[in-house]
């Protein structure tokens, strides 16, 4: 295995080979040294709180953390990317390394393609952890702390849960019908698997109006409806005389949908892109439209947030290979921080853009790429002239 791999590197021009080294020390010690300042800042802190305060195990709190940093490593290979590369093409061209390759004719374009390759190799990386390794991470850990501190779990719990079923519906007075809401169920708190004090409006009948109350409901999996337990059924007919029933138990034709609702994980972090894409069908079939719309825009951002690593690589490659350019660590740390503010803060505007529906959620996610790898062939052409 490891000769198979020392032939395939040799295949690689020995440019590349030199280049990828130069990149790879400083990478390393960003991605260890960003992943440490999140994994403290985001973490540790609430961690030693709950040591303190709450007794939290010791153990508890290292498994806690050691789940959590996959979140962390991922979000770090982005700003190692521009750190890296700016760096390490900095240094080359203030030994003038990159100077006498151009003598020779190694153009600028040529000398920034191994940072690109790897960036790229990055880029997937990233997709894979963000997508395959920390949703399942990122739930152990929330799952593990609830146990520590011996409360439910946070995916059998929930508030407000809106479902909305729309159909077609025959119009009051009249043979026509049209598509319209035919039930709006409403419970104020989820827990265990158990709807608590529910509300159903049921519009599907013509010329009634029904309204059904309930302290719980369940999901009775073999009869295929809701079961509520303790509750009033009160019909309104259009001419305006009303009945009122009360019932023990009562089956009530409605799909799973509350339930599959109410089971969503709140932040789309914990998501793969599968169960993303499921949720956001799930919301649209609820009539939760702005839930589905946010749902839209993080689908496209757990692809477009793997492509920062190839935005920064030619940011801080073509920033980096400008004649002139002499960035020490500090330097480049700094500047490093600036350009990844800059880049997230156009991320999250447009994000914003697309959540309150000014902007397809496509182009709310990739126009901050766009943008971005503009300018960044701009700094490019700027440092082949």
């Amino acid at each position: 295995m490891i000769a198979a791999l020392n032939r395939w590197c040799r295949r690689i021009p020995l440019l590349d080979r030199w280049l990828v080294g130069e990149i790879l020390a400083p990478l390393l010690f960003a991605v260890a040294a960003f992943t440490v300042v999140g994994l403290s800042i985001g973490v540790m802190f609430e961690l030693v709180r709950r040591l303190v305060e709450d007794g939290l195990p010791a153990w508890t709190a290292l498994q806690v953390m050691l789940l959590s940093l996959p979140r962390f490593l991922v979000l770090s290979f982005p700003m190692a990317t521009l750190f890296a590369t700016l760096l390490a093409y900095s240094k080359l061209t203030a030994n003038s390394e990159l100077t006498a390759l151009r003598s020779v004719g190694v153009s600028t374009v040529r000398l920034v393609v191994p940072a690109l390759v790897l960036s790229a190799l990055l880029t997937g990386m990233t997709l894979l952890f963000n997508d395959v390794i920390v949703p399942q991470a990122n739930t152990q850990a929330e799952v593990t702390l609830q146990k520590a501190l011996g409360r439910a779990l946070a995916t059998e719990k929930g508030k407000d849960i809106i479902y909305s079923r729309f159909g077609r519906v025959r119009e009051p007075g009249s043979e026509r019908s049209g598509r319209g809401l035919k039930q709006l169920f409403y419970s104020r708190r989820f827990d265990k698997g158990e709807m608590v004090d529910v509300t159903v409006l049921d519009f599907s009948r013509a010329g009634f109006r029904q309204m059904l109350v309930a302290e719980r409901a369940l999901w009775n999996e073999g009869e295929a409806k809701w079961e509520f337990r303790d509750g009033q059924i009160l019909t309104l007919n259009l001419n305006g005389s009303t009945t009122r029933v009360d019932f023990d138990r009562y089956l009530y034709p409605l799909s799973s949908g509350p339930l599959k609702v109410a089971r969503l994980p709140d932040d789309a972090n914990n998501m793969t892109i599968a169960e993303a894409i499921e949720a956001e069908r799930v919301e649209a079939e609820a009539g939760n439209l702005k839930a589905a719309r946010k749902l839209q825009v993080r689908i496209q951002e757990k692809f477009t947030f793997p492509m920062a690593c190839v935005v920064f690589g030619l940011i801080g490659s073509s920033l980096g290979s400008r004649p002139g350019s002499r960035t020490s660590r500090s330097q480049g740390f700094g500047i490093s921080i600036l350009l990844i503010l800059g880049y997230y803060a156009l991320s999250f505007s447009f994000s914003s853009l697309g959540v309150k529906g000014v902007l397809p959620a496509l182009l709310a996610a990739w126009l901050p790429v766009l943008i971005s790898l503009g300018a960044g062939t701009l700094l490019l052409r700027q440092a082949s002239r």
